[in-house]
């Protein structure tokens, strides 16, 4: 083994730079197989990541048909008290003009209660949140977001300013930390946030209607989200005459399955274009071990002449074959590497990163392998077959 090894070793390095093209289908097949499902993966972690930071003990409800029942807001402090749920909050939002001094831009209005802060794990940087009593008296008061005291008003300790909403002067109370990941950063990180008094919302907004159509639920302390999401279904399916069609109760967890699900299929998608590349590369390394066979039919020849047996001659060209799949394969994971290192640079600043899965790394040595011996077969049992006369009294 070790001597068929060294002449496999010796003919490779004989022949550079054909060996070099010979490879270059591997390379590119292992660079595509490790780089492609590599990137997948890291933009699937960041979209896991991202997914769970909005809160794994959140339910989402949405009311399609309220069945002539609708969802008020008393009707939800009630469900609160219920045994398994934990904190409730309406959340309508609606786009207003917001305005301090001479400043005006437009800002995402949320009309929510206190249990909102909760819920979506706000964090007040100064002030405070919204109370109950600011929700049973129709409070103008409201609390806003980091980016919202900065460009709005000019500076973030702006407790007991006043800045206009659609005309209606409103009583900063409150900043919140802005928070990326919350559900309210769908509107993009800069946006400019305003939560106020749900009551106070139905008052100023003509757009936004007493019946709750969304809501969003937590589980109770101690439990679990299976047993406050059979408590809130169980509650609407009372209300809305056992139709299951008339709301949707949505986790995170939904939406984490649905994206692994979707990512995976496309791991897989990619990883088997990226194996016919691979495929490809193999039918190269066989053309090249005929062409090498026909090459050295006078050696093969002399070596059957003085006693080498099929065997020997099978294992020095299979290993040939094998050695050249490793070869590329091996360069091409370093390639890969660098790119993805290089990648990671470019992305940083998009909170990106990528690694080299190791797992398919594995997966790319093992196929070349099996590549290495499959498309080497051929060729060496050929070279294994030769008579010895015909073989000595080729080219003669």
């Amino acid at each position: 083994m070790f001597q068929s090894l060294r002449m496999a070793m010796k003919s490779i390095a004989g022949n550079k730079f054909r060996a070099f093209l010979t490879m270059l289908g591997i390379i590119i097949g292992v660079m595509a197989l490790v780089i492609l499902v590599s990137l997948v993966n890291g933009v699937t972690g960041s979209v896991t990541d991202s997914i769970s930071s909005l809160g794994t003990n959140l339910l989402t409800v949405t009311v399609s048909d309220d069945k002539g029942s609708p969802i008020k807001l008393e009707t939800l402090t009630e469900w609160s008290d219920e045994e398994g749920i934990g904190d409730i909050a309406p959340a309508s939002e609606t786009s207003v003009t917001g305005k301090y001094d001479s400043t005006s831009t437009t800002v995402q209005v949320y009309g929510t209660t206190p249990a909102y802060q909760n819920i979506q794990d706000l964090t007040v940087l100064l002030g405070r949140f919204l109370k109950t009593t600011d929700v049973d008296n129709n409070s103008y008061v409201c609390v806003i977001n980091e980016t919202a005291a900065t460009s709005l008003v000019g500076y973030e300790d702006c407790i007991g300013e006043e800045i206009s909403l659609d005309g209606m002067k409103f009583t900063v109370v409150g900043v919140l930390e802005d928070n990326d990941s919350s559900l309210t950063a769908a509107f993009g990180s800069d946006s400019l946030v305003v939560y106020i008094p749900y009551t106070t919302l139905l008052r100023i907004s003509s757009t936004v209607s007493t019946d709750i159509t969304s809501f969003y639920v937590s589980m109770e302390e101690d439990s679990d989200m299976d047993t406050a999401e059979a408590a809130i279904t169980a509650l609407l399916l009372d209300r809305f005459e056992d139709d299951e069609d008339a709301f949707t109760v949505t986790s995170q967890d939904v939406l984490e399955d649905t994206t692994s699900t979707i990512t995976s299929m496309f791991t897989v998608l990619l990883g088997s274009i990226a194996a016919i590349s691979l495929v490809v590369g193999g039918i190269g390394i066989m053309n090249i071990m005929l062409v090498t066979v026909t090459e050295r039919t006078r050696e093969i020849g002399i070596r059957k002449a003085i006693g080498a047996g099929r065997g020997v001659i099978l294992q020095q060209f299979l290993l040939e074959s094998v050695v050249l799949c490793m070869l590329g394969c091996g360069i091409g994971i370093f390639l890969s590497w660098v790119v993805l290192q290089l990648a990671s640079v470019v992305t940083s600043s998009l909170g990106l990163t990528f690694s080299m899965q190791w797992n398919v790394v594995a997966i790319a040595v093992a196929f070349c392998f099996l590549i290495g011996l499959i498309f080497g077969l051929y060729p060496a049992n050929k070279a294994a077959k030769l008579p010895p006369i015909e073989a000595l009294h080729y080219g003669g």
